[in-house]
């Protein structure tokens, strides 16, 4: 389990592939500031000459960073042994995927495999004009925002958040304090503001944004309303947050990679999920 002492290395680990390991780099920059979430652990690989070769951060999710070969089978054998604590697996295909196969014979049998979500990352000034009615929301905004997150959550997850406790109420409420989400709200058919864009930085670490919870209203899909509210979130990202805007999508999701696109995201890899 690696500590305080070993976060410069971590860091120059995760730095490597900075949008890849994003997710980890989250817990080893809190790890280097001597903080670290209750119950979770990070593991690293040393080589025979003591150098850190790899890590996989094993929490709420497993994530690991240059995770391969013989380092593969080395975390395999260790979190195999400790039993399924993660709801899911995630993080590059080319490592979670054969990761799984030697964790598969002692778990349990996964709700989904997303074997193929393209890494999307874009470093520059969005291609399209932002939508200037997408703002940061705030606190205050919670009553509108908890609604969309979890309308968000159940359609992509497949169950509601709010049904295991307060946790998802939480992090929601954690992010709008951050300033890390962002909305469209407009008037509903009740005559009461609704949101009808949302898009949250759900990891901040590396010099990497990587945006999460994209969500548009149903009623309002098809109107180009994710393209310039995604410009608008590039915008204010980079200027507040950081200099790369990275996320993350499942390859059958046309729609959304075709938004992407349009404001100016390139491929730079593949993820994959393993969903419990």
């Amino acid at each position: 389990d690696l500590g305080p002492e070993d976060a410069e290395a971590a860091l120059a680990l995760c730095r490597q592939d900075p949008v890849g390991s994003v997710l980890a780099g989250v817990q080893v920059e809190a790890i280097a500031q001597r903080w670290r979430m209750p119950g979770t652990e990070l593991l690293g690989v040393v080589s025979g000459s003591g150098a850190l070769e790899a890590l996989c951060w094993a929490g709420a999710n497993l994530v690991p960073v240059n995770v391969h070969g013989e380092a593969r089978e080395l975390v395999a054998g260790y979190v195999r042994s400790a039993g399924r604590r993660c709801s899911s697996i995630v993080g590059p295909a080319e490592q979670v995927l054969p990761l799984w196969d030697l964790l598969a014979p002692a778990w349990s049998r996964p709700r989904e495999i997303r074997d193929d979500q393209p890494s999307l990352m874009i470093d520059t000034q969005p291609a399209v004009e932002p939508d200037p009615e997408v703002r940061v929301a705030t606190v205050a905004d919670l009553p509108m925002v908890l609604p969309a997150s979890v309308a968000m959550f159940t359609e992509e997850v497949g169950y509601d958040p709010l049904a295991a406790g307060s946790s998802y109420e939480a992090r929601v409420a954690d992010l709008l304090a951050a300033r890390r989400t962002y909305v469209r709200t407009e008037e509903g058919p009740d005559g009461r503001l609704q949101v009808v864009f949302k898009a949250d930085v759900g990891a901040l670490a590396l010099g990497v944004a990587q945006v999460q919870g994209v969500w548009v209203h149903p009623d309002r899909r098809g109107e180009g309303l994710s393209v310039a509210g995604m410009a608008a979130v590039i915008r204010d990202v980079r200027e507040r947050l950081a200099p790369t805007v990275s996320l993350y999508v499942n390859s059958y999701n046309a729609p959304a990679l075709n938004a992407y696109r349009k404001v100016g995201f390139e491929r730079v890899g593949t993820y994959a999920t393993i969903l419990f």
